[in-house]
């Protein structure tokens, strides 16, 4: 069973449901411990080819997926063969397994390891060692994996670490610093900022800049800013949006920010499957209100085959502020990085 993120998980003021954060204190301290000595114990395989690893410092919701698939675009425009990895989260297969869009489902490979499918070679396995060696042996000069900032298993070449930038009504990324369960963080921010090498900012479209206090964190690293674009436009007819992501709230925002009439939104827990009674009751609802649904890339490939036609994914893309910044921090990895004008 699968259950919703508590949004007072992201609420900075360390008041904010105090008593629960107090009793899952105790939780937190064991989970930090665990967490880091897993780390420290690792003996990470070099696959003999570079690894950059898109990671997060939270539990979820902060855009790891767009970032890697941009970083992939760059690379494969300097002429790189890049394979992605991923664990396969959501899905029962443990790999390693090439992704087939045309024959696995997400209930098989996870919903984000088909989104990078659709751009290229992509592997899942829980072993993540296995399935980098796997990669390096059929063809892949770069390997890009999505999330195990806090996995030892491979030797990692460049370790992003990708933080949501989006701070609003009360939110910050790192709610008050509490660890898992009485908050958001998979690790002190102290330890997972030590082992990265960047931190990649990752702005809402119509969040102007980043916010200064968020930026001071992060002094002493190489700091890239990048913004979630949307990839198609806003149709003239209202709309009912759902979401099963870390963060459902943000999909709300950023489809009105978009220029969505949304009559209706519906939160689901993150990566778990919308049920066919729920699609039922959602189409009936935009029948109602004469609206068509829409949904996240992610939640689109999660849907039954005969229910895709009726719901309209919400694709965006990671675009970097800074295109010269991007293509410094890749040469080191092919030797030279022809920036893109």
């Amino acid at each position: 069973m699968r259950i919703s993120t508590p949004r007072w998980w992201y609420i900075r003021d360390a008041r904010a449901r105090l008593p629960v954060r107090l009793l899952l204190g105790p939780l937190s301290l064991a989970w930090a411990a665990a967490t880091a000595r897993r780390i420290a114990r690792g003996h990470p395989v070099d696959p003999g080819v570079p690894v950059v690893c898109v990671g997060n410092l939270t539990m979820g919701g902060s855009g790891k997926t767009p970032v890697a698939r941009e970083i992939a675009r760059h690379l494969r425009e300097a002429g790189q063969e890049v394979h992605f990895l991923a664990r396969g989260h959501g899905g029962r297969l443990a790999g390693p397994v090439l992704v087939d869009p045309g024959l696995h489902s997400a209930s098989e490979v996870g919903d984000e390891a088909l989104i990078l499918a659709g751009d290229g070679p992509a592997w899942i396995a829980r072993d993540r060692a296995a399935g980098a060696r796997t990669a390096a042996g059929a063809g892949a000069q770069v390997i890009v994996m999505d999330d195990g900032h806090q996995n030892p298993a491979v030797k990692k070449t460049l370790s992003l670490v990708v933080v949501d930038g989006e701070t609003r009504d009360g939110e910050w990324p790192f709610g008050s610093g509490a660890i898992f369960p009485a908050g958001p963080l998979r690790e002190s921010l102290s330890a997972g900022l030590a082992r990265a090498d960047a931190v990649v900012i990752l702005l809402p479209a119509d969040l102007p800049e980043v916010d200064p206090g968020l930026r001071a964190l992060f002094l002493g690293k190489k700091v890239l800013s990048a913004r979630l674009r949307p990839l198609v436009s806003p149709p003239p007819s209202p709309q009912i949006g759902f979401a099963g992501i870390a963060k459902p709230w943000k999909m709300r925002r950023a489809l009105e920010a978009a220029g969505y009439r949304l009559v209706d939104f519906t939160a689901f827990p993150d990566h778990g499957p919308v049920s066919k009674s729920d699609l039922e009751r959602l189409a009936a609802r935009a029948r109602k209100l004469g609206a068509g649904l829409v949904t996240s890339e992610k939640d689109w490939v999660r849907l039954p085959a005969s229910w895709r036609p009726q719901v309209t994914a919400w694709p965006v893309r990671a675009v970097f502020e800074d295109q010269q910044a991007l293509a410094e921090l890749l040469a080191g990895l092919i030797g030279t990085v022809k920036p893109r004008l």
